[in-house]
């Protein structure tokens, strides 16, 4: 019988670098080969053989509602028969911006863009214009896209790689990256442009700030007169509905937006105050442009995602996911493993170990549990038995509003034997 899924791959890898358009999605870090998607609906994923998976990856959390919302989908339906791009404003990117600033406290304007690398090198970029400072500090672990002066030190699947960073950036680009651990406020000077930072780590699996980080960072960046980033590709509209401004009363000078506000379309954003957004083109000399930026069909799905989402769903989903989260540990550990599984909002992680261990709280923690080889047979027992998490150790799972208990609690059980799978390893 034709394997398709081993197919479709080396037909990828002949004309795709590694076969895939993005590194994560190779399995270089699990093994294996990877499903090819074909279609996704609600909680499911469905490959090129037929086969069905209960889906965490989410397209890691641009799927708030699932996948192919039907309203969402109609809303794209009638969009992209009035045209897919233009170069010219439209009445979408305007309501999407109208739904953004409306929700959250202090961002006042927003620039649209197309995706979450594009939002942070931007914002960096008007940092920098509008303190007229050269120097960012970055965290230890925390992945801001692949702009070369944000790749140092980076999480996600720079860190699945192995990599410390990226051939091909130089020196000169990074030359002005302070990179700090998380969870340590550091001490700042007058040569600092802006700190950014995830005020969720979520692409070192899950690290939380600790009590009085955030507000810290705050402190800090006023006491020098630099500018608080929050890199809210993640966590923006998803930890909550005006996101971790909200959650954590923490207010930044500038957010980064992406993946929900696109409802599933290649979308990202840019934000904060008049005064700081006047600084762009053309009303200021920071340049910044895109000729997709403000793409209709994707503001048009962003929209009606918002529009579809109440402070109550946010609030049952955290609970849903906090109470998952407790059985999943749970499961692990009727296996004869230790496990971790810290939630934030509906944001989820899953460390795994063979030892009693602390919640990590900074990347060197992160990376003994995360490079401790049971990620990998963990990660191919689940697929087996049909459920779908990320192709990495240190991704999260994310559980989406159209995730049912039953989906949940058969997720429960499939760990329970997947861990029993790793121990054995």
């Amino acid at each position: 019988m034709t394997n398709l899924n081993q197919a479709w791959f080396d037909r990828a890898q002949a004309v795709i670098p590694g076969g895939v358009d993005s590194p994560v999605r190779s399995f270089r870090s699990v093994g294996g080969t990877p499903y090819t998607v074909v279609r996704g609906l609600g909680a499911y994923v469905e490959d090129v053989e037929g086969t069905r998976y209960l889906d965490f990856v989410q397209s890691y959390g641009a799927s708030l509602l699932g996948h192919a919302h039907p309203e969402v989908v109609e809303v794209l339906r009638e969009a992209v028969t009035q045209g897919t791009t233009f170069g010219a404003p439209t009445p979408g990117e305007v309501l999407l911006a109208e739904a953004m600033t409306q929700r959250v406290t202090g961002l006042e304007q927003v620039r649209l863009v197309s995706s979450g690398t594009e939002a942070v090198m931007s914002a960096v970029r008007l940092a920098r214009g509008a303190t007229r400072r050269d120097k960012i500090v970055k965290f230890d672990g925390c992945y801001h896209g692949h702009s070369d002066a944000l790749l140092v030190a980076g999480g996600s699947g720079v860190a699945q790689m192995g990599l410390p960073g990226s051939a091909g950036v130089t020196a000169g680009a990074v030359g002005d990256t302070i990179v700090a651990p998380y969870n340590v406020v550091p001490r700042l000077d007058e040569t600092v442009a802006a700190v950014l930072v995830e005020p969720v780590a979520a692409n070192m699996n899950l690290v939380a700030p600790t009590e009085g980080f955030l507000a810290g960072l705050r402190a800090e960046c006023d006491r020098v007169g630099a500018l608080l980033i929050f890199d809210e590709v993640i966590t923006g509209f998803r930890l909550d509905l005006a996101g971790a401004e909200q959650y954590f009363g923490v207010t930044p000078d500038l957010w980064c937006f992406g993946k929900v506000i696109g409802g599933g379309l290649p979308v990202g954003a840019f934000g904060g105050s008049r005064r700081v957004l006047s600084s762009l083109a053309p009303l200021g000399p920071v340049y910044q442009a895109g000729t997709l930026s403000g793409n209709p069909l994707a503001t048009a799905a962003g929209a009606k995602v918002l529009s579809l989402v109440a402070p109550a769903d946010y609030d049952a989903l955290a609970a849903r996911v906090a109470s998952f989260a407790a059985r999943l540990t749970e499961a692990v550990e009727s296996a004869g493993l230790y496990a971790a599984a810290p939630a934030e909002g509906p944001l989820l992680g899953l460390f795994l170990a063979r030892e009693p261990f602390a919640a990590p709280a900074n990347f060197d923690e992160v990376k003994v549990l995360c490079e401790n080889g049971l990620y990998r047979p963990f990660f191919h027992a689940m697929l087996e038995r049909k459920v779908a998490l990320a192709p990495g150790a240190y991704e999260i799972l994310f559980v989406s509003m159209a995730h049912s208990d039953s989906d949940l609690d058969y997720a429960v059980e499939m760990v329970a034997q997947a861990a029993k799978v790793a121990a054995r390893s």
